[in-house]
């Protein structure tokens, strides 16, 4: 796959993984032509998928992220207003610029610029122009697999059982405080 062939990819689906499986494509995947069973790295395409994820990332019109499931993931710059809009609907650590860079010593160190920091003021102005159910109808399927799950509903005992009791003291300590009068 060219580079240019690599960026296009990730124009036409808009969120993509960079190697992870997950519920949008596989920039990785698609090199290779199917899925990859263990690393990229040492699949026989491991050079073109590697310079195709370079290329990507090195074209200025794709925010590299956490976004999907805390993997390695591209949005392409015509999603960014709707990413914005919605911005609520994620934590802020998958809405952060992350890359790679390499130390002196050769080891990998990741980089960040917190959200909204990377944003471009045009794409800020974008984005307040944009209708929620623009921005959603946007970002379409992919949409319900960004979001983060709502926690699981927690069961409210009422005051006075024995659970309530029980729990009373010992759980409402800080963790790792001692506790008084032992």
């Amino acid at each position: 796959m060219t580079p240019e062939r690599a960026l296009a990819f990730v124009e036409r689906h808009g969120i993509v993984l960079q190697a992870a499986r997950g519920p949008v494509p596989s920039l990785a995947e698609a090199v290779a032509g199917g899925p990859i069973k263990g690393s990229w790295w040492g699949h026989p395409m491991g050079r073109a998928i590697y310079a195709a994820a370079e290329a990507v990332i090195e074209s200025g019109e794709v925010l590299v992220c956490k976004l999907v499931g805390g993997k390695v993931t591209y949005v392409h710059r015509r999603l960014w207003p709707a990413l914005v809009r919605l911005a609520r609907r994620f934590g802020k650590a998958q809405l952060a610029q992350v890359w790679s860079e390499h130390t002196p010593s050769g080891a990998h160190r990741l980089r960040t610029v917190p959200f909204p920091k990377w944003v471009p003021a045009t794409v800020a102005k974008a984005a307040a122009l944009l209708s929620e159910a623009d921005a959603e109808r946007q970002l379409g399927p992919a949409l319900a697999s960004l979001s983060p799950s709502p926690p699981p509903p927690t069961a409210r005992r009422p005051p006075g059982s024995p659970r309530a009791r029980r729990g009373r003291g010992s759980r409402s300590r800080a963790p790792g405080r001692p506790r008084r009068g032992r």
